[in-house]
């Protein structure tokens, strides 16, 4: 086959076990499992096949009109460059693993069968977006994401939580997407095609008119997509569904769209030095908030969540400066450890019967329970904090020597303030990375108290997964970038000594401070104590009920609802703890700018349609029914009174007659 064949399957095997998965699963559930993995698989293994037929070189492109549309055609196009074939080889890992794993995590789930399709087609979607060569088949691919992440957040509908973070996360999103369309038609009606070769060609030789406006209509839906300042506060409640639906919406879907279409059309934004700078400052407030914010938070996932938040900050900085191998590359090593940051603590989750930090840290003995989530847990930690030789330190610090390179002059066609800004804003998000990623190990596995409850060993195919992707977490950075040059552009990623000494450095510093806070709180919350964790008294319940109980209390109470006195967080951050674990009260200020004037709006339209409208149409029935009631008091029956009307109004015309006649 050839490569253009290859990758034509690529999307498409996932899109057909999704169909066959929603088609057969009620009535045979025994080809479930095998219609949710066996595809998901073969795709990786094309996407493999097609990363070494392109191997970095000059990109594949082919095309074919779908349907005549006047000046502006659309076309089912590929183009396959290193970028695509290394984000589709990405994709198919993680939703492969993810796959296998909710085998084992989702078991005895009864919805699992259209949760299965839903990922298949999730992950479908991806890759269309990730070879499409043609803006309209990618918008396709972008929306049909949107569409799967609503009901794959709303999985556990019954709980209220998972019902609202659907919506929330549909609409936010959806809120972006309305100017990325507009920015869409824009750059086609001035560049004069959707296909992406013939956009970047037009660019290149000055066709576009309107770069700023188009660009910062683009960054709306990328921002949306790619939960970036300020439309990022949907994910961290999308923590509500399945735990491996975060690991994929997180590592390799949804969110890694919107970091990659700039990536692909890095030259628009380019051509506007404004859009450039907006990118940085966008990529700035979001590193450093969602860092504080993960830094304050309980839930487990919700750190996860700012994590991400953050990571896609650094992904977006690399752009801003122009660097869009460095942006990949950190995309590659973040979708590898994240992925198992999630799949991981899927498993703890389990172990404890609880998504509370604060709770776990109140039992001890949870990381003998689980060795596997905590020995691979460790490994992804320490690939988010960017400590070497992880495959995070290598990715990251190409963010930050790509930075540094436009502050010292050496990239010219970026303006230097976004250096600047990428590069402060990305060493102080090193410190609180490598901050709320200490806090996270310390608090779920050293906590002290009761025994944690035996919920008895994870299935094979969970613990399988985790190992799986312990060695890209491990490994994948300080290869990556020496063996595959061609793959990203054929640029130097290799980091620099100033930010790697002072990244490393401040990565340090945040872990060693953290743990000298959480000594010093320990030995605090010694002295208050808050009662023993009981046991979950749901025993070995399964999977599914231990990730969604709505609240905490089943299993321990008000205590894991009260504040942990031995929490580092609190002492880091002081009386900001509290603005940080409400997100800055960002959902308050939508709800005052946004919701309440929409509330209030359809609380007018609505008293305007009973109170008014309402009234008129009440009223054109009334005013016949007060006619026919006069007529019908008319109507009694005796003929003589008939008689009677009808010779008074005989006289009455008669004297009408006269008078018309003497007047005239």
């Amino acid at each position: 086959m050839t490569t253009t064949t290859l990758a034509v399957l690529v999307p498409l095997l996932p899109f057909l076990g999704a169909v066959a998965g929603l088609l057969l699963g009620r009535t045979t559930p025994g080809f479930v499992r095998p219609l949710a993995v066996v595809p998901t698989l073969a795709a990786l293994v094309l996407a493999v096949l097609v990363a070494a037929d392109q191997g970095g070189g000059r990109a594949v492109d082919a095309a074919t009109e779908l349907t005549p549309t006047g000046s502006v055609p659309i076309e089912l196009s590929l183009h396959l460059d290193g970028f695509a074939a290394l984000v589709a080889v990405l994709v198919g890992v993680v939703a492969t693993c993810v796959q296998i794993y909710s085998t084992g995590y989702l078991r005895d789930d009864p919805r699992y069968p259209s949760y299965a399709a839903l990922v298949s087609l999730f992950t479908s979607a991806m890759l269309l977006v990730v070879y499409s060569g043609d803006l309209i088949v990618l918008l396709v691919g972008w929306e049909i994401m949107g569409i799967c992440s609503y009901f794959l957040v709303g999985h556990y509908w019954e709980t209220p939580e998972a019902r609202a973070a659907s919506i929330k996360a549909f609409l936010v999103t959806k809120l972006g997407d309305v100017p990325f369309l507009i920015g869409l038609f824009a750059l086609a009606t001035e560049t004069g095609s959707f296909r992406i070769t013939k956009v970047l060609g037009a660019v290149a030789h000055g066709g576009l008119g309107h770069p700023t406006v188009i660009a910062l209509l683009l960054l709306a839906g990328v921002a949306g997509k790619s939960a970036q300042f300020p439309l990022h506060s949907w994910l961290p409640d999308a923590m509500a569904g399945p735990t491996p639906v975060s690991a994929l919406i997180h590592a390799a879907t949804m969110v890694a769209a919107g970091v990659y279409f700039v990536a692909r059309l890095l030259p628009v934004f380019e051509a506007s030095r404004a859009a450039m700078v907006v990118l940085a400052v966008m990529a700035a407030v979001t590193m450093l908030g969602s860092g504080l914010a993960a830094l304050a938070q309980d839930d487990i996932k919700r750190v996860l969540a700012y994590s991400t938040i953050g990571q896609l900050g650094y992904m977006t900085g690399a752009l801003a400066v122009g660097e869009r191998g460095a942006a990949v590359f950190h995309l590659l090593t973040h979708g590898a450890f994240k992925a198992l940051l999630f799949l991981a603590a899927g498993v703890v989750i389990h172990a404890a019967g609880t998504n509370s930090l604060a709770a776990m840290s109140r039992v001890s003995n949870l990381r003998d329970r689980v060795p596997d989530a905590f020995w691979t847990m460790t490994v992804a930690l320490l690939a988010l904090a960017a400590i070497p030789p992880f495959s995070g330190f290598f990715s990251k610090e190409s963010v930050l020597g790509a930075a540094e390179h436009v502050v010292t002059g050496h990239t010219e066609h970026v303006p230097a303030a976004s250096g600047w800004i990428t590069l402060v804003a990305g060493l102080l998000t090193a410190l609180l990375t490598a901050a709320y990623a200490t806090r996270l190990w310390l608090l779920a596995f050293h906590g002290r108290g009761a025994e944690a409850p035996d919920h008895g060993r994870q299935p094979l195919t969970m613990t399988v997964v985790l190992w799986v992707l312990a060695v890209p977490s491990l490994a994948l950075g300080g290869f990556t970038f020496r063996l595959l040059p061609d793959w990203f552009d054929g640029h130097d990623l290799t980091p620099t000594l100033t930010t790697s000494v002072v990244g490393t450095g401040l990565a340090l510093a945040g872990v060693i401070v953290t743990y000298a806070a959480w000594r010093h709180t320990t030995a605090l919350a010694a002295r208050v104590p808050l009662g023993a964790v009981a046991a979950h008294p749901e025993g070995d319940a399964g999977l599914v009920e231990a990730e969604a109980i709505a609240s905490h209390a089943p299993a321990y109470g008000g205590v894991a609802h009260a504040p942990d006195p031995a929490d580092p967080g609190r002492l880091l951050l002081g009386p900001l703890h509290r603005h940080a674990a409400v997100g800055f009260h960002l959902d308050a200020v939508y709800a005052t700018l946004f919701v309440r004037p929409v509330q209030a709006g359809a609380s007018l339209v609505r008293f305007l349609d009973r109170e008014v409208v309402e009234t008129y149409v009440r009223g054109a029935g009334a005013l016949p029914r007060l006619l026919g009631a006069a007529v019908r008091r008319a109507q009694t029956g005796n003929v003589q009174t008939y008689v009677s009307a009808l010779l008074a109004g005989t006289v009455v015309l008669a004297v009408a007659v006269l008078l018309v006649a003497t007047g005239a």
